[in-house]
């Protein structure tokens, strides 16, 4: 689950991280107030859940209250459209009023968990305020890498190192291995899956300061933390991604294609997509059902393909480990049951209770296109898709 950057700031800074001073404004005339304590001189930063801000006049400095005001005015209730939202862009409904700040050099710091090295990764480079992996594609060499042993946690020496690995001076080595401590312990306590201040800015009176934070939380772990729960803004999200996590089909992510793909693995369903793609067409969507025993998550999933109206073709592809063959063919009979679902669906079973599974397909006497393997399913649901 993505926040913002206010409310992130304000996590960071509960966690003992100094943040620039400032406030988040939903109206103009509360930007105009927020401007007018910090001294008139500042920054308008239009909240939404994408990067690239700057570059497409969502982030702008204003010289003076009134400034501010005229600034937050015109970004209120506007749609913002960066590299990474879509045409339509995203509703702008506030924006965080900050201080300016004098900056010396731009560094990145991040934190991830890594899969290979099976441990929580913290990353910082010397090129901050470029996008992070532009520098890991041309400059890799650029990023520095520190595997944190989740038994001992982060130590004085990981700060210490990768501080040194930045170039800074001593007098900022301990303001920068307080800050990854303190930026390690809340990625942990909190159940974050990304942490990645960029710009870490060195300010000309040397202090260490997030000009821009990104966090984000896992979403299998917000049932234990509700007060980051309630962080959620809707706005930001996608309708039929908000509709998909409404009826307890969680992994679900909306493409741009017209193949709706249900698959049980998250690994298969990645394979699916690229099978898809071989083939000719596109995904509309990354849907893993999971171990799903029962016919109501499958009977969602299909409520989900209809209200996207860009699906022209379903693929189902189970390989039936711990999920039944023979549950998710009485939840694909099911949807039928209850509602009218008028696209073509190619369907390739394979694994537990498969036989069973067929024999109830065929007795619903609806029609299905059946698939001997994965590249055939693909192939197949391309060609109906199209037709």
């Amino acid at each position: 689950m993505k926040i913002h950057e206010y409310q992130a700031k304000q996590i960071l800074s509960q966690a003992g991280i100094r943040v620039p001073k400032g406030n988040v404004a939903a109206t103009a005339a509360e930007a105009g107030r927020i401007a007018a304590e910090l001294g008139g001189r500042c920054v308008i930063k239009a909240q939404v859940h994408a990067g690239g801000r700057g570059k497409a006049g969502g982030i702008r400095a204003a010289t003076s209250a009134a400034d501010a005001e005229g600034l937050a005015a015109r970004m209120l209730g506007s749609r913002l459209v960066t590299a990474q939202t879509s045409a339509e862009g995203a509703p702008v409904s506030r924006v965080l009023v900050e201080e300016t700040v004098e900056v010396a050099r731009e560094l990145y710091l991040g934190m991830t968990v890594d899969g290979s090295a099976m441990a929580p990764v913290m990353m910082a480079s010397t090129a901050g305020g470029m996008e992070i992996e532009e520098v890991a594609h041309t400059q890799p060499e650029k990023i520095l890498k520190m595997a944190i042993n989740s038994v001992s946690g982060f130590q004085p020496f990981h700060g210490r190192q990768l501080a040194f690995g930045l170039g800074l001076e001593p007098p900022l080595m301990a303001q920068a291995t307080s800050l990854m401590a303190n930026l390690y312990r809340l990625f942990v306590t909190q159940d974050l899956s990304l942490a990645e201040i960029n710009p870490l800015v060195v300010t000309k009176d040397g202090r260490l300061l997030p000009l821009d934070c990104k966090l984000n939380i896992d979403d299998n772990a917000l049932f234990r933390r509700p007060e980051l729960a309630a962080l959620r803004d809707p706005q930001q999200e996608d309708a039929l991604e908000l509709q998909a996590l409404s009826l307890g089909v969680r992994n679900y992510i909306k493409l741009d294609g017209s193949i709706g793909c249900m698959v049980n693995g998250a690994g298969l369903a990645m394979a699916v997509l690229d099978q898809i793609t071989s083939a000719g067409g596109r995904p509309a969507n990354f849907l893993d059902i999971g171990t799903a025993n029962n016919t109501e998550r499958v009977v969602n999933a299909f409520k989900v393909f209809k209200a996207d109206t860009r699906v022209k073709a379903v693929l189902v592809n189970i390989f039936g480990g711990m999920a039944r063959v023979d549950v998710i063919a009485q939840g694909i009979v099911e949807a039928h049951q209850q509602m009218d679902i008028t696209f073509p669906i190619v369907i390739r079973l394979a694994g537990t209770n498969v036989d069973a599974g067929k024999k109830i397909l065929e007795a619903s006497g609806l029609r299905f296109i059946t698939a001997s393997d994965m590249k055939d399913a693909a192939e197949k649901a391309v060609k109906a898709a199209k037709r």
